[in-house]
Protein backbone atom coordinates (compact mmCIF):
# COMPACT_ATOMS: atom_id res chain seq x y z
CA UNK A 1 0.00 0.00 0.00
CA UNK A 2 1.48 3.29 -0.71
CA UNK A 3 1.88 5.60 2.38
CA UNK A 4 1.55 9.15 2.55
CA UNK A 5 4.21 11.74 0.96
CA UNK A 6 4.96 12.79 5.09
CA UNK A 7 3.90 10.14 6.90
CA UNK A 8 4.12 11.28 10.38
CA UNK A 9 2.51 15.06 9.50
CA UNK A 10 -0.21 13.20 8.11
CA UNK A 11 -0.71 10.79 11.23
CA UNK A 12 -0.77 14.35 13.23
CA UNK A 13 -3.47 16.07 11.27
CA UNK A 14 -5.68 12.96 11.26
CA UNK A 15 -5.09 12.48 15.35
CA UNK A 16 -6.29 16.07 16.12
CA UNK A 17 -8.72 16.52 12.92
CA UNK A 18 -10.68 12.78 13.09
CA UNK A 19 -11.96 10.52 15.38
CA UNK A 20 -10.50 7.75 13.25
CA UNK A 21 -8.73 4.74 15.14
CA UNK A 22 -5.07 4.81 15.82
CA UNK A 23 -4.90 1.23 13.91
CA UNK A 24 -6.78 3.06 10.89
CA UNK A 25 -4.26 5.82 11.14
CA UNK A 26 -1.47 3.55 11.50
CA UNK A 27 -2.31 1.14 8.73
CA UNK A 28 -2.88 4.43 6.40
CA UNK A 29 0.22 5.74 7.06
CA UNK A 30 2.44 2.83 7.27
CA UNK A 31 3.32 3.62 11.34
CA UNK A 32 3.14 1.37 14.37
CA UNK A 33 0.27 1.89 16.25
CA UNK A 34 2.33 2.51 19.56
CA UNK A 35 3.61 5.67 17.41
CA UNK A 36 0.40 7.20 17.05
CA UNK A 37 -0.54 6.41 20.52
CA UNK A 38 3.02 8.61 21.15
CA UNK A 39 1.97 11.05 19.11
CA UNK A 40 -1.50 10.93 20.44
CA UNK A 41 -0.16 11.96 24.11
CA UNK A 42 1.95 14.18 22.97
CA UNK A 43 4.91 12.05 24.10
CA UNK A 44 6.50 11.62 20.80
CA UNK A 45 10.31 12.75 20.69
CA UNK A 46 10.16 14.65 17.32
CA UNK A 47 8.24 18.27 17.18
CA UNK A 48 5.68 16.77 14.36
CA UNK A 49 3.76 19.85 12.30
CA UNK A 50 0.44 18.50 10.95
CA UNK A 51 0.04 18.26 6.93
CA UNK A 52 -3.78 18.30 5.78
CA UNK A 53 -4.05 14.91 3.18
CA UNK A 54 -7.61 16.33 2.00
CA UNK A 55 -5.55 19.56 1.00
CA UNK A 56 -2.52 17.50 -0.57
CA UNK A 57 -5.38 15.51 -2.09
CA UNK A 58 -4.44 11.88 -0.52
CA UNK A 59 -7.51 11.75 1.01
CA UNK A 60 -11.19 13.09 0.91
CA UNK A 61 -13.58 14.38 3.55
CA UNK A 62 -16.17 11.49 2.37
CA UNK A 63 -13.91 8.88 2.73
CA UNK A 64 -12.48 10.17 6.25
CA UNK A 65 -15.96 10.16 7.46
CA UNK A 66 -16.79 7.10 5.93
CA UNK A 67 -14.26 5.06 7.95
CA UNK A 68 -15.28 7.11 11.00
CA UNK A 69 -18.05 5.52 11.33
CA UNK A 70 -16.93 2.04 10.52
CA UNK A 71 -14.17 1.40 12.36
CA UNK A 72 -13.34 -2.12 9.99
CA UNK A 73 -12.50 0.16 7.47
CA UNK A 74 -9.59 0.92 5.87
CA UNK A 75 -8.40 4.34 4.50
CA UNK A 76 -8.06 4.24 0.67
CA UNK A 77 -5.68 6.91 -0.92
CA UNK A 78 -6.45 9.17 -3.70
CA UNK A 79 -4.09 9.73 -6.57
CA UNK A 80 -2.70 13.34 -5.52
CA UNK A 81 -3.79 16.05 -7.13
CA UNK A 82 -0.51 17.78 -6.23
CA UNK A 83 1.81 17.33 -9.30
CA UNK A 84 5.27 16.79 -8.17
CA UNK A 85 8.06 17.81 -10.22
CA UNK A 86 10.43 14.98 -11.63
CA UNK A 87 13.44 14.26 -9.39
CA UNK A 88 17.12 15.35 -10.71
CA UNK A 89 18.93 12.33 -12.80
CA UNK A 90 21.08 10.21 -9.50
CA UNK A 91 24.35 11.42 -8.76
CA UNK A 92 23.96 14.55 -9.74
CA UNK A 93 25.40 17.06 -7.35
CA UNK A 94 22.85 20.27 -6.47
CA UNK A 95 25.02 22.96 -6.94
CA UNK A 96 25.14 25.77 -4.81
CA UNK A 97 26.75 29.30 -5.72
CA UNK A 98 29.70 30.56 -3.74
CA UNK A 99 27.97 33.81 -2.67
CA UNK A 100 24.73 31.92 -1.22
CA UNK A 101 27.13 29.47 0.68
CA UNK A 102 26.85 31.17 4.12
CA UNK A 103 23.25 30.71 3.92
CA UNK A 104 23.28 26.88 3.97
CA UNK A 105 23.31 26.66 7.65
CA UNK A 106 20.32 28.84 8.08
CA UNK A 107 18.36 27.37 5.78
CA UNK A 108 18.96 23.61 7.46
CA UNK A 109 18.28 25.30 11.24
CA UNK A 110 14.81 26.64 9.38
CA UNK A 111 14.36 22.77 7.95
CA UNK A 112 15.58 21.01 11.24
CA UNK A 113 13.06 23.80 13.69
CA UNK A 114 10.09 23.29 11.45
CA UNK A 115 10.12 19.34 9.87
CA UNK A 116 11.97 17.26 12.43
CA UNK A 117 10.34 14.55 10.15
CA UNK A 118 12.63 15.67 7.91
CA UNK A 119 16.08 12.38 7.32
CA UNK A 120 19.45 13.91 6.77
CA UNK A 121 19.27 13.10 3.49
CA UNK A 122 16.08 14.72 2.55
CA UNK A 123 17.48 17.88 4.01
CA UNK A 124 21.06 17.79 2.02
CA UNK A 125 19.09 17.15 -1.07
CA UNK A 126 16.74 20.14 -0.39
CA UNK A 127 19.89 22.27 0.42
CA UNK A 128 22.72 20.76 -0.84
CA UNK A 129 24.46 19.90 2.00
CA UNK A 130 26.63 17.18 4.14
CA UNK A 131 25.22 15.24 7.10
CA UNK A 132 27.84 16.40 8.88
CA UNK A 133 26.82 20.04 8.69
CA UNK A 134 23.25 19.08 9.31
CA UNK A 135 24.16 16.56 12.54
CA UNK A 136 26.49 19.51 13.85
CA UNK A 137 23.81 22.30 13.43
CA UNK A 138 20.83 19.42 14.82
CA UNK A 139 23.27 19.24 18.16
CA UNK A 140 24.25 22.49 18.03
CA UNK A 141 27.81 21.57 17.63
CA UNK A 142 28.28 24.11 14.43
CA UNK A 143 31.49 26.09 14.56
CA UNK A 144 29.27 29.16 13.88
CA UNK A 145 26.11 28.10 15.89
CA UNK A 146 25.52 31.30 17.19
CA UNK A 147 25.63 33.41 14.47
CA UNK A 148 22.72 30.66 12.54
CA UNK A 149 19.61 31.86 12.05
CA UNK A 150 16.39 29.89 10.92
CA UNK A 151 15.83 31.54 7.15
CA UNK A 152 13.43 29.46 4.66
CA UNK A 153 15.66 27.71 1.88
CA UNK A 154 13.05 29.22 -0.89
CA UNK A 155 13.59 32.66 0.94
CA UNK A 156 17.52 32.59 0.68
CA UNK A 157 17.27 30.95 -3.31
CA UNK A 158 18.98 27.52 -1.77
CA UNK A 159 15.49 26.11 -3.05
CA UNK A 160 13.33 25.62 -5.39
CA UNK A 161 9.66 23.65 -5.94
CA UNK A 162 11.27 21.98 -8.98
CA UNK A 163 14.17 19.69 -8.69
CA UNK A 164 13.29 18.37 -5.41
CA UNK A 165 11.20 15.38 -5.85
CA UNK A 166 8.63 14.80 -2.98
CA UNK A 167 10.14 17.39 -0.83
CA UNK A 168 8.86 20.19 -2.96
CA UNK A 169 5.74 20.05 -1.45
CA UNK A 170 7.61 21.32 1.93
CA UNK A 171 7.86 24.90 0.43
CA UNK A 172 4.45 25.71 0.55
CA UNK A 173 3.85 25.38 3.69
CA UNK A 174 3.93 28.61 5.94
CA UNK A 175 6.17 29.05 9.00
CA UNK A 176 4.20 31.22 11.13
CA UNK A 177 6.18 30.82 14.30
CA UNK A 178 7.75 34.86 14.19
CA UNK A 179 4.21 35.78 13.62
CA UNK A 180 2.52 34.06 16.14
CA UNK A 181 5.41 35.17 18.95
CA UNK A 182 4.69 38.92 17.38
CA UNK A 183 1.01 38.47 17.92
CA UNK A 184 1.36 36.98 21.47
CA UNK A 185 3.79 40.16 22.08
CA UNK A 186 1.28 42.58 20.83
CA UNK A 187 -1.38 40.60 23.28
CA UNK A 188 0.71 40.83 26.00
CA UNK A 189 1.65 45.05 25.66
CA UNK A 190 -2.13 44.82 25.73
CA UNK A 191 -3.33 43.81 28.82
CA UNK A 192 -0.40 45.42 30.37
CA UNK A 193 -1.43 48.72 29.21
CA UNK A 194 -4.87 47.45 30.37
CA UNK A 195 -3.70 47.16 33.62
CA UNK A 196 -1.63 49.99 34.19
CA UNK A 197 -4.57 52.76 32.63
CA UNK A 198 -6.99 50.70 35.44
CA UNK A 199 -3.97 50.96 38.39
CA UNK A 200 -3.58 54.69 36.75
CA UNK A 201 -7.48 54.94 37.41
CA UNK A 202 -7.09 53.68 40.37
CA UNK A 203 -4.72 55.19 42.41
CA UNK A 204 -6.28 58.62 40.75
CA UNK A 205 -9.66 57.91 42.62
CA UNK A 206 -8.09 57.35 45.89
CA UNK A 207 -5.51 60.35 45.91
CA UNK A 208 -9.16 61.97 45.41
CA UNK A 209 -10.38 60.53 48.30
CA UNK A 210 -7.38 60.85 50.30
CA UNK A 211 -7.04 64.77 49.37
CA UNK A 212 -10.58 65.31 50.49
CA UNK A 213 -10.06 63.57 54.39
CA UNK A 214 -6.57 65.76 54.78
CA UNK A 215 -8.78 68.87 53.89
CA UNK A 216 -11.42 67.79 57.01
CA UNK A 217 -8.85 67.03 58.87
CA UNK A 218 -7.61 70.29 58.65
CA UNK A 219 -10.68 72.03 58.77
CA UNK A 220 -11.28 70.40 62.22
CA UNK A 221 -8.39 71.45 63.58
CA UNK A 222 -9.01 74.36 62.78
CA UNK A 223 -11.64 74.40 65.48
CA UNK A 224 -9.47 73.58 68.64
CA UNK A 225 -6.63 75.46 70.46
CA UNK A 226 -3.77 73.25 70.70
CA UNK A 227 -4.65 73.20 74.56
CA UNK A 228 -7.80 71.77 73.63
CA UNK A 229 -8.34 67.99 75.00
CA UNK A 230 -9.44 66.95 71.53
CA UNK A 231 -6.80 68.58 69.55
CA UNK A 232 -4.41 65.70 69.20
CA UNK A 233 -7.13 63.20 68.76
Amino acid sequence: MTKPLMPKATAMWLINQTTLTFDQIAEFCGLHVLEIKAMADDMHPEKIVPLDPVMMGQLTREEIAAAEKDTRKRLVMNKSSVEMPSAPPKGRQRYTPVSRRQDRPDAIAWLVRNHPELTDAEVGKLVGTTKSTIQSIRNRSHWNITNIKPVDPVTLSLAGVRGLGEAAVLLGLTDNTEETRLKRQVAQATKMQAVGQLAGGVAHDFNNVLTAILGTCDLMLLRHTPGDSDYDD
